[in-house]
């Protein structure tokens, strides 16, 4: 998915951005409010991992102007400010989760995947999709028991067709999803994942409607 970073450290903000990148989403780092909010106005972004003190004002503030117009998108704070009362105001103020620095990334790639889940509606981590088990949570698959191994960029289009499962996802959506600002996407990027992924899983675990998308069936 697309995720929006903001984050002023720039020695953590690149471990952030090189960890989620490394887990196949498509991050933009933003180090101020006025560029985070420059790029809101863009690109309709899964999820935004969000520093409450930045250098022109405080995230929270960012937070509550997102809730209150009516902007569902995933949140979760990270912050240095481990008061309970702090960690209060940013969940009443619409924060998804929480995560105190210094955190473990490997921490922040499984809080990012478990409110991804919850946000998509999925419950349960664990699905069946054609003779594959996906492990939502552990980022596995397997048919018949035997591991099946998947690139970053192939989890990422899974998980993303999963998001809408039985539901169409665009390939402009999935090209969003998995690419930031400026990089540079080749034109059959989405058709080579989605082939490799149906070489992998079952050549009709993936559905192309033609001239709209791909769906996968569960």
């Amino acid at each position: 998915m697309r995720i929006l970073l903001i984050e002023d450290d720039y020695v953590l903000g690149e471990a952030m951005r090189d960890q989620a990148s490394a887990d196949g989403h498509g991050v933009d780092w933003m180090q101020r409010l006025d560029d985070a909010r420059a790029a809101l106005d863009t690109v309709d972004y899964g999820l935004i991992l969000l520093d409450l003190n930045l250098p022109d004002g405080r995230g929270l503030d960012l937070l509550k102007a997102l809730r209150q117009s009516g902007n569902p998108v995933p949140v979760i704070i990270t912050t240095a400010q481990d008061q309970v009362a702090i960690r209060i105001e940013g969940l009443n103020a619409g924060a998804d989760d929480y995560l105190v620095k210094p955190f473990d990334l490997d921490e922040m790639s499984a809080r990012v995947s478990a409110v991804a889940r919850r946000y998509a509606g999925i419950s349960m981590p664990q699905l069946v999709v054609g003779d594959a088990t996906v492990n939502l949570a552990t980022k596995t698959v397997s048919i018949g028991g035997k591991p099946i191994s998947l690139t970053a960029r192939e989890w990422a289009v899974l998980e993303r067709l999963l998001g809408r499962r039985g539901g169409i996802v665009t390939k402009a959506e999935i090209e969003d999803s998995l690419y930031p600002f400026g990089a540079e996407v080749e034109g059959n990027a989405v058709e080579v994942y989605v082939s490799r992924l149906r070489k992998k899983l079952g050549a009709s675990v993936i559905t192309t409607v033609r001239g709209l998308g791909y769906r996968i069936e569960t």
